[in-house]
């Protein structure tokens, strides 16, 4: 795994920036299954300070690929998030280890309904899940689907 760790160890007072890339491996080393592919550009600006405290401003930007919820096709996906962090080690020889950090920004940054543009999915599918609109429509409120007592329940009378 590509880890994002910023070494502390003989680094005095100051400002340093620190540049990462999370692609695929980076996401599969924390079990996630969602993220097919990625590259996410991660940028450290890191000031420490006195008393050994650090201060982060990161900046995270690519893309994400993921399955249409739609679909089930590549679905990419933006990522932008400009998240901060204060990090206090208990030796001033600590790494920070921002990994965590970055992965859970990524995935915040993720809508929570992903899915193509309207007319972007796969057609085939889209068509498939047509049928089974129109079948359902076709059937109406059967006394055989568990929702027909339901049907009405919002009817102005």
């Amino acid at each position: 795994m590509n880890s994002i760790v910023i070494p502390l160890n003989g680094w005095a007072a100051g400002e340093r920036l620190f540049r990462f890339q999370a692609g695929l491996e980076f996401f599969q080393a924390f079990d996630n299954t969602e993220i097919l592919d990625a590259a996410v550009e991660v940028e450290v600006k890191a000031v420490k300070e006195a008393g050994h405290k650090v201060e982060a401003e990161l900046h995270l930007s690519g893309t994400v690929t993921v399955a249409c919820d739609r679909c089930l096709e590549a679905l990419v996906l933006p990522v932008e998030a400009r998240p901060e962090e204060v990090f206090k080690p208990e030796s001033p020889a600590e790494d920070w280890d921002l990994s965590q950090a970055v992965y859970d920004y990524v995935c915040l940054s993720l809508p929570l309904q992903k899915v193509h543009p309207e007319g972007e999915c796969n057609p085939d599918t889209v068509r498939f899940l047509g049928q089974g609109e129109r079948a359902n429509e076709e059937a109406g409120a059967s006394a055989n689907s568990p929702f027909s007592a339901l049907k009405g329940l919002f009817d102005k009378k």
